[in-house]
């Protein structure tokens, strides 16, 4: 797609070497601020069909529904640094949260003044009194607008962010589905609509609405938006507002302007001043049947940056001026973008603690593995390739469950990533198992995208660092990489127990083989040795993921969705589970006693 996409409009992008994202074709402009957005496919034109003049510099491209990679979306920002600073902009989901904030870390750490502003617009998935953790959805559109028409004027990095972060606070968008999207290569739907019903509150990757209300006329469904959106208007606004009806995928424009008659009606008639208005499909979910109204209160300088001057493969407003336009003259290639020399990162940021810790192991000396834990590697290697046959069987089951108060993509990705794991494991000759599963995190993390990934990675990395390539670990030493695995989990993705997440079965994981570890048994002569104790302990993690049925999600992309999720056990906790039982076989069937 993405190739297809460069090749259409090579004019506007050209495509960041060995990264999945584009910039603009002139590439950066040395002393401006390059504003990248981003997010997983599936959502066109958002969010690379709005690279270009008035808009964005550049996107970071997520496979369908999927955050892309810390690694991506850290090559991109690179790429894109014309010296005077990054801002980052995305919808509020923990994939792109989790892998954009590393990848903005790596930056700072590198000198790059990186920043971010997040998109929280939907008023269906949190109230107004906790506006942090609403999903970013049609509004993203009005953010990033705002925000790379100020930066093409030549605002500084803090400006941009400021504006960008008005922007955000001025927007309220709210949509209604009446059929769920198909993803590709599934038979069915991700969730089907009663005919006589339909689902307000809906997210754009292929979730259902929050609620299910009865089918309304174009006039009723117009009154509704348009009611519930008023009722949280800014109070600083001074009546005007960019109004967007947007289309989600297969609502086709004849029916988007039967709705919109309805909704200007309404608007005028509550006294809102309508400022450019733009009816048509700007940030769609495959081929939901559905729309979304939103309202970007304006006033003196927001107006100013709506209305100004946007040239992009898929939006255009007034004329681009030559010495802004980022295009390459018509018959003259666009040049290789080039990464200008960073900027000083700004006073009192520092990297996370994930971050500095890949930045550490990137730049620590190589320690040369033994040779027994180069012969655990090979351990390691057929518990990957174990976890990655599982997952293979269940990816369908995964996909179903996800689905239920989530997108649907849970067993694919886990898939795609334990594929590259393997494969990175496969082609560590001479690695111990520290580095074997060192190289299969980064890998995991890099291709399987979305939260699932990042935490996979982090997990893998923080259990190969602990174990090490020197060593041959006892029980007790796999016990605490383990848990330091664990940790990581919690530290990176902000969870806890209960809050229904992979962390409902690792945890009990853990704490199940400590126990085993601790009492002796399984372990030593008579007992199955370590494999058996994994066995065991997976028991607990399987009964454990199941369990999560019981809970309502507390964080993630299933939180706005909570009461359609109870009743479904949780599918990150549900594919550890099955990971830990893959792996408990081999290792009983490879390992013995007390030694790993």
């Amino acid at each position: 797609m993405v190739d297809g996409f460069v090749s259409a409009y090579s004019r506007y992008v050209s495509r960041v070497p060995d990264a999945s994202g584009v910039l603009r074709a002139s590439g950066p402009v040395p002393g401006k601020v390059s504003v990248i957005v981003g997010g997983g496919s599936g959502h066109y034109p958002a969010f690379c069909g709005l690279v270009g003049p008035g808009f964005a510099d550049g996107a970071v491209i997520g496979d369908i529904f999927t955050s892309p990679s810390a690694e991506q979306a850290y090559l991109v920002g690179k790429a894109a640094d014309g010296g005077a600073g990054v801002l980052f902009s995305y919808g509020n989901y923990n994939g792109d949260v989790m892998n954009f904030g590393l990848a903005q870390s790596r930056l700072q750490g590198e000198g790059v003044d990186c920043r971010t502003v997040l998109v929280t617009d939907d008023i269906a998935s949190a109230g107004a009194d906790t506006p942090e953790k609403r999903r970013g959805i049609a509004g993203d559109f009005c953010v990033f607008k705002a925000a790379g028409a100020a930066a093409d004027r030549g605002e500084s990095i803090a400006e941009v962010e400021r504006i960008a972060a008005k922007a955000n606070d001025r927007t309220r968008t709210l949509g209604a589905a009446f059929a769920g999207c198909t993803f590709p290569g599934s038979s069915e739907p991700l969730f089907t609509v009663d005919p006589t019903k339909m689902e307000l509150g809906l997210g754009i990757h292929g979730e259902p609405g929050v609620a299910t209300t009865e089918r309304l006329t174009a006039t009723e469904l117009a009154g509704l938006l348009v009611e519930r959106l008023l009722v949280e208007r800014p109070a600083a606004a001074d009546g005007r507002a960019g109004v967007i009806l947007n289309g989600l995928g297969s609502t086709k424009y004849e029916e988007l302007f039967v709705v919109w008659k309805a909704v200007a009606a309404q608007l005028v008639a509550a006294g809102v001043e309508v400022v450019s208005p733009e009816v048509g499909e700007l940030v769609t979910s495959l081929d939901m049947a559905g729309c979304s109204l939103t309202l970007h209160w304006l006033d003196d300088e927001l107006a100013e940056l709506w209305d100004a001057p946007a040239d992009t493969p898929a939006f255009r407003r007034g004329e681009v001026s030559g010495t802004v336009s980022g295009m390459a003259p018509r018959g003259v290639a666009p040049s290789r973008p080039q990464t200008a020399t960073p900027s000083a990162a700004p006073e009192g940021t520092a990297a996370t603690a994930a971050a500095g810790s890949q930045a550490a192991h990137a730049a620590a000396p190589a320690v040369e593995a033994s040779a027994e834990s180069r012969r655990l590697a090979a351990t390691v290697r057929s518990c990957l390739a174990a976890m990655l046959a599982t997952v293979t069987e269940h990816e369908g089951h995964l996909g179903d469950i996800d689905a239920v108060a989530g997108d649907g993509d849970h067993g694919r990705g886990m898939l795609r990533g334990l594929q590259a794991a393997h494969h990175a494991a496969e082609n560590t000759d001479g690695a111990g198992a520290g580095g074997t599963l060192r190289a299969a995190g980064d890998a995991l993390a890099d291709n399987g995208g979305g939260s699932s990934g990042v935490l996979w990675g982090a997990m893998l990395r923080a259990i190969g660092d602990t174990l090490g390539d020197t060593d041959v670990p006892d029980a007790v030493s796999v016990v605490a990489a383990l848990r330091k695995g664990a940790d990581t989990i919690g530290e990176l993705g902000g969870a806890k127990v209960g809050d229904k997440t992979l962390l409902d079965a690792m945890v009990p994981f853990v704490d199940a083989l400590e126990r085993e570890v601790t009492a002796g048994a399984g372990i030593g002569s008579g007992g199955g040795g370590i494999g058996a104790a994994w066995e065991r302990a997976a028991e607990a993690a399987t009964t454990a993921a199941e369990a999560t049925s019981a809970l309502r999600p507390n964080i993630g992309r299933a939180r706005p969705l909570a009461d359609k999720s109870v009743g479904t056990p949780d599918p990150g906790a549900v594919s550890l589970a099955l990971c830990a039982r893959a792996v408990g076989m081999v290792l009983a069937d490879e390992c013995g006693g007390e030694r790993a």
